[in-house]
């Protein structure tokens, strides 16, 4: 049996070496010996996982406090129902803002502004191509789609996952809109590698049966859950992205917590996020995250109340 040294596995485990020498320590690593002052672990050695980290299925992430937004939840749900002028507010700058970003972030080239001309005024822009203007229509309809699954009380189904994904690519791709791939794809800049087309439906379906039996996790968690392991398993040729943060805000929005938009100028983390998440199964930094961005959405909604 081959040997490694910590260093070895802080680079593949994504964790720092003084924790390694610890958990080694612990036992926690299986075949680790410490010859002199110096820990070697079998290079087949699989990843531990931490007593500081929480488990849920097969992800697990660091301890998180929901306090904070979960307070500022309470808050927001006594001052319920809003009046017509402030859901019409929310509802607007959501709609638009969602739509620019999660396109944006997909190349799309329409500015915030072209956004919300394209969308509230069904104006074409002059020299902005058709795909642009029709993946915004489309981002809408599929915003109110899901707004008419939680508001009916639909669960989420393979079903509802193609419906959602087909409003994404109607008319811009519509042999793949709704569609399970039947091609490998890899994700650009990114380690992991998607499973095999052949196994996509086997995958969605262990996708939906691990989301059923989480209905006792906190809901930030569940809704990081559909996007990264949708994500993960990306069974579609395109739209994935944007189908992913509709399953995230379809989530949040069924269990109280406002929508959250993820910024095209944080692209990079975000991505750098779910890369770890499926290399590593840890979803700390993709959690973390959208905490954040969920405070965000509240402290705005807080605003409004007064």
């Amino acid at each position: 049996m081959e040997y490694k040294n910590i260093a070895y596995f802080a680079g593949k485990w994504n964790i720092k070496e003084r924790r390694i020498r610890i958990l080694c320590a612990e036992g926690r690593i299986h075949g680790a010996k410490k010859i002199g002052k110096t820990w070697l672990i079998p290079e087949d050695a699989e990843k531990p996982i931490d007593k500081r980290f929480k488990q849920v299925i097969d992800l697990f992430y660091e301890e998180i406090d929901f306090k904070v937004i979960d307070n500022k939840k309470k808050v927001i749900d006594s001052h319920r129902p809003f009046s017509q002028n402030i859901n019409k507010q929310l509802r607007s700058k959501l709609v638009v803002e969602w739509t620019y970003n999660s396109n944006a972030i997909e190349g799309n080239t329409l500015t915030l502004s072209e956004t919300k001309v394209v969308l509230e005024n069904g104006i074409t822009i002059k020299g902005k191509p058709l795909k642009d203007h029709l993946e915004s229509i489309n981002h809408k309809e599929a915003i109110e789609y899901i707004e008419a699954l939680v508001s009916k009380n639909i669960g989420l189904s393979e079903y509802e996952i193609k419906a959602i994904h087909h409003l994404i690519l109607k008319e811009v791709d519509s042999a793949n809109a709704g569609k399970y791939r039947n091609e490998n794809v890899l994700i650009s800049g990114a380690k992991h590698l998607p499973p095999s087309y052949l196994n996509v439906s086997l995958e969605m379906q262990k996708f939906i049966d691990k989301y059923q039996n989480m209905s006792k996790t906190h809901p930030l968690v569940r809704a990081c859950f559909l996007h990264g392991e949708f994500v993960k398993i990306h069974p579609f040729v395109d739209g994935n992205g944007r189908t992913a943060r509709l399953l995230m805000n379809f989530e949040l929005i069924k269990s109280g917590y406002p929508p959250v938009v993820i910024k095209t100028e944080d692209r990079a983390e975000y991505y750098d996020a779910l890369d770890r998440a499926h290399t590593t199964n840890d979803y700390t930094d993709f959690i973390k995250m959208i905490v954040d961005l969920v405070n965000e959405s509240e402290d705005l909604y807080l605003y409004l109340i007064g």
